[in-house]
């Protein structure tokens, strides 16, 4: 019996990653799909606290011209007075998670979180309503009772959707802590922009 499935698994381990024939690419493309969709990702959600560990940004309503290499002086000089209606001072954003923004394509690392744990200037990621979850920045946070109500804004967008006025915490996914893998996500976007408005597709542009 230990020998069996010692030959079992010596056969399986050939057939994974050293078959070279076809039949051996199909098992090994088979095996990674159920593992990364039934193993990989429950385990990720178990530990991360959120049934979205690993987000695409879909949309440039995060954007900073330059990504990375954004000069933050001409971005909050063309951007500051949207955020000056909600007392967020220039010093403040400096300290805030993803000052420099995040591209279309990036890949974020979220993590479920408390309402209350929550603050201004934080990135979360929260179902409104739409095919996908939203991804902004929270610019305001009311307590009501033992409730929290979120507003939150994209850093390149020109003000607030009518959605993200008013977050309740029943639709909250999580918070993005980290950008894990930037651009990664084109491979599974390029497949869907044809779907969008010509002025959303492809990669995304200043406004200054």
């Amino acid at each position: 019996m230990k020998k069996s499935v010692k030959d079992y698994f010596k056969k399986f381990w050939y057939l994974l990653w050293k078959d070279d024939s076809w039949k051996g690419w199909a098992f090994t493309l088979i095996f990674l799909f159920v593992f990364i969709k039934f193993i990989f990702f429950p385990l990720l959600s178990l530990t991360t606290g959120t049934s979205l560990p690993l987000a695409i940004v879909e949309s440039c309503s995060m954007y900073h011209e330059g990504n990375l290499l954004s000069n933050y002086n001409n971005w909050w000089d063309y951007w500051n007075e949207k955020y000056s209606n909600f007392e967020i001072t220039k010093e403040e954003f400096q300290k805030f998670p993803f000052k420099k923004g995040f591209n279309k394509g990036d890949i974020l690392f979220i993590v479920g979180t408390k309402p209350e744990n929550l603050k201004i200037g934080d990135v979360i990621i929260f179902n409104g309503g739409q095919t996908n979850p939203l991804i902004h920045r929270i610019v305001k946070i009311k307590q009501e009772g033992d409730k929290y109500i979120f507003s939150t804004m994209g850093d390149h967008n020109a003000g607030q959707l009518s959605v993200e006025k008013t977050i309740n915490e029943n639709q909250l996914v999580g918070k993005a802590v980290f950008k894990l893998a930037p651009y990664f996500g084109w491979g599974k976007l390029i497949f869907f922009e044809f779907k969008k408005s010509p002025t959303e597709r492809g990669f995304c542009k200043s406004n200054y």
